[in-house]
């Protein structure tokens, strides 16, 4: 089938960034000192359509789409636990960027936050929306945010995955038409079927580590600032903080913020609030540093 075309945002730049056995399409706007903004799932570029301009009036703004998702083509449709967080660093190198301002959402958040642990020095500061830390513990309280994973483990080519937007996960309901934008991609077999690959390869196998406490010895160094939408069930504010423990045994600067009317998909919900947040962020860490 072919590849569907580029949806629609004013301002953007296209680049296909080559790297062994990836061609990463990766979208720019703005001038600056670069901001690097990593999607979630099951979403791409796009999803940083409203947010990335905004970063635009003071920094470059990056958005890759990373691999198993969007416009970006793989030779090995394999990914495993660290995969796309190497793939991070080979596009950061191929693109000359030493240090780099991160945010992402959701499951771009393993990718940025493997970043951030192993190379310290290549991230200037760190927003991380709607995950929690990686040093947090596990607790059945969460169990009800982790439903969508048995039927992803198992996904089964040409199922949609519209019923990801479902009123669980929105605060703001959702127009078909960006639902339809975002999974637009998965027209290619090679990004329908990379879900089970992502799942089985990397979800999951990240999860045993969180689950035993891999993270709770190592020590998060670059500033950092984890969002969530206070819609965002089963992560109540009492529930992400009673997971995270006191933040300053596994982080150097780490603090919480939590936007009203916005659940998991807090950059639809919310972009202006999620904008600010991370632009004070960012101020925040230049001036500390």
């Amino acid at each position: 089938m072919d590849t569907p075309p580029l949806p629609e945002a004013s301002g953007f730049e296209h680049l296909t960034i080559e790297t062994p056995g990836l061609a990463s399409h990766v979208a720019v706007i703005g001038e600056g000192e670069p901001v690097v903004l990593l999607h979630g799932f099951p979403q791409h570029w796009w999803q940083w359509r409203t947010i990335a301009p905004m970063l635009a009036e003071r920094y470059r703004v990056i958005c890759p789409d990373l691999r198993g998702a969007g416009w970006t083509v793989a030779d090995d449709p394999r990914i495993e636990r660290e995969t796309r967080g190497h793939d991070l660093l080979a596009v950061l190198d191929a693109m000359g960027l030493g240090r780099v301002r991160l945010v992402c959402h959701d499951m771009g958040a393993i990718s940025g936050m493997q970043l951030a642990y192993a190379h310290p020095e290549r991230v200037e500061a760190l927003v991380t929306l709607a995950v929690p830390p990686l040093f947090m513990s596990f607790s059945p309280a969460m169990m009800s945010g982790l439903r969508h994973l048995p039927p992803l483990v198992m996904h089964r080519t040409g199922r949609s995955l519209a019923w990801l937007f479902d009123p669980a996960h929105v605060a703001q309901p959702i127009a078909p038409g960006t639902v339809e934008t975002y999974l637009a991609p998965m027209q290619r077999p090679e990004i329908d079927d990379a879900v089970r690959a992502l799942y089985r390869g990397m979800v999951l196998p990240e999860a045993v580590r969180i689950a035993r406490g891999a993270y709770r010895t190592e020590r998060l160094r670059p500033p950092t600032r984890c969002v969530f939408g206070r819609q965002d069930l089963p992560f109540t504010e009492d529930l992400v903080r009673r997971l995270s423990g006191d933040p300053a045994r596994y982080a150097d600067r780490f603090d919480f913020a939590f936007v009203d009317g916005a659940a998991h998909f807090i950059t639809d919900d919310a972009p202006e609030a999620v904008a600010g947040l991370i632009r004070d962020h960012f101020v925040e860490a230049a001036a500390a540093a």
